[in-house]
């Protein structure tokens, strides 16, 4: 199975003339998107927390996040977003995907639009 990538245009939510695009590889592992800092800095991101997050070997590693704007394929979304090291490569976390009503297809190597976004049944008024 190879890797899936789409283009992916992250944007400061308090200036939208401050974007940064680039090509991200999908990973469906990563609950949260991660963008090389320089890029982030570059558009006027700080970091607003830090969050622990787990890697694939099991162990805890804690990285600065903020929030920005992330578009793709027509769509976007307010997700949170990890500053990653200079040369990373940048990800796209399946929090993104998942919140547009997108998912990947895993034969084809491409992602896929669904129907509609998936919501939990709405309780019904009395």
């Amino acid at each position: 199975m190879g890797a899936t990538h789409v283009t992916v245009r992250v944007t400061n939510p308090a200036d939208a003339d401050r974007f940064w695009e680039g090509v991200f590889l999908v990973d469906t592992g990563a609950t949260d998107s991660r963008v090389p800092r320089p890029h982030l800095e570059a558009i006027g991101l700080k970091p607003e927390g830090k969050r622990i997050y787990q890697l694939a070997d099991g162990s805890d590693i804690t990285l600065d996040v903020t929030l920005a704007k992330i578009e793709f394929m027509g769509e976007f979304v307010g997700g949170t977003v990890i500053f990653g090291e200079a040369g990373a490569e940048p990800l796209l976390g399946v929090t993104a995907l998942e919140s547009v009503g997108i998912e990947v297809d895993p034969v084809n190597q491409r992602l896929k639009r669904l129907p509609a976004v998936r919501l939990k049944a709405l309780p019904k008024e009395p």
